[in-house]
């Protein structure tokens, strides 16, 4: 499936702000089920970028913006090509669980087996076990398991924008009992990882479609899980949809938690109070979109702006040489 992927991030401030300081996370990754064809940055105002590999493997790219501006204008835009996955077996053998908790899988999923910032246990989380009866999925193999816990959630909460933030602990969804798909996200990454089942935050997009019974927000970014499990590897469940990680979705970046991999993060000099909006767009195409048509639709705002190209094969080199600096 050959999928174009827009982004559009723009940070609207009440007076003038200067040395705007920001690391994004935006660029698609590559894998055996995933090229990444073509990506592109673009800023408003006129800023450098630079690239870098996070702890994780992710593509980072940062710029620091010191001229004066009361707007900073960010778009993305990538052609990826998925493919599907292999389908997953019914089940698989109760000596999964023996396996994850070998000494291999405990020290190589080190990050992803301990609590970390919004995916912990707390009281509020250890009743919703209990109500839902979610140890029981625990005495079933690891896939099964997981893929009961998936649903669970699913059918447990509503989807619904707005009720919490970015920022939100899980506490806040299992009250209200709604939220979006980073919620339960950071609900599931809980209760895997409290079962001694390795699990990591995914950021990307999702290709929505209503007749797949989708609830997440097509205008907007996506996050789901991947789980480990010895004889399948790392395999991706979103409990928003109630679906597993399919050719529809787009891996952006893997962390901990959201706090790891969020799209934009940065700081700035300044006292202004600060508005941010967001436009995201996923569809599928037969051909990478010709680079004029492109710029004409990028709007107005675009003129005198920066323009970042990356070459997938020049990335990679580069990423490469980064780790080799950063394990040096």
């Amino acid at each position: 499936m050959l999928l174009e992927i827009r982004h559009l991030t723009q940070y609207r401030y009440a007076a003038p702000v200067r040395e705007s300081v920001m690391e994004l996370w935006l660029q698609p990754q590559k894998s055996a089920r995933q090229r990444l064809l073509s990506f592109d940055i673009e800023l408003d105002p006129v800023a450098q970028l630079f690239s870098y590999a996070d702890t994780f493997g992710n593509a980072v790219y940062h710029f620091d913006c010191p001229q004066a501006h009361d707007l900073l204008t960010i778009r993305s835009r990538a052609i990826v090509e998925t493919e599907p996955d292999e389908p997953l077996p019914e089940a698989l053998d109760m000596g999964e669980w023996d396996r994850l908790r070998s000494e291999f899988v405990r020290g190589d999923c080190f990050d992803f087996l301990r609590p970390h910032g919004f995916a912990v246990a707390t009281p509020m989380l250890e009743h919703f076990i209990e109500s839902f009866d979610l140890d029981r999925l625990h005495r079933a193999d690891p896939l099964t398991a997981v893929k009961g816990l998936c649903q669970a959630i699913y059918n447990a909460f509503e989807y619904e924008p707005g009720v919490t933030r970015a920022d939100s602990p899980i506490d806040h969804t299992l009250e209200a009992r709604r939220g979006v798909c980073q919620d339960f996200a950071h609900i599931m990454l809980a209760v895997c990882r409290g079962w001694g089942v390795p699990a990591r935050y995914v950021s990307g997009y999702l290709l929505t479609d209503r007749e797949h019974h989708d609830r997440s927000d097509p205008d907007a970014t996506h996050a789901w899980v991947e789980v480990f499990l010895p004889s399948l590897r790392w395999v991706g469940f979103d409990p928003t949809n109630n679906t597993t990680a399919a050719e529809r979705h787009v891996i952006v970046a893997v962390g901990r938690d959201y706090g790891d991999v969020p799209p934009s993060r940065g700081v700035f000099k300044g006292d202004a109070e600060s508005e941010l909006a967001v436009g995201v767009s996923v569809r599928q195409t037969r051909a990478a979109v010709a680079e004029p048509e492109f710029l004409r639709t990028a709007g107005s705002t675009m003129v005198g702006a920066t323009r970042r190209r990356v070459s997938p094969a020049a990335l990679d080199q580069q990423l490469q040489q980064q780790q080799q600096q950063q394990q040096q």
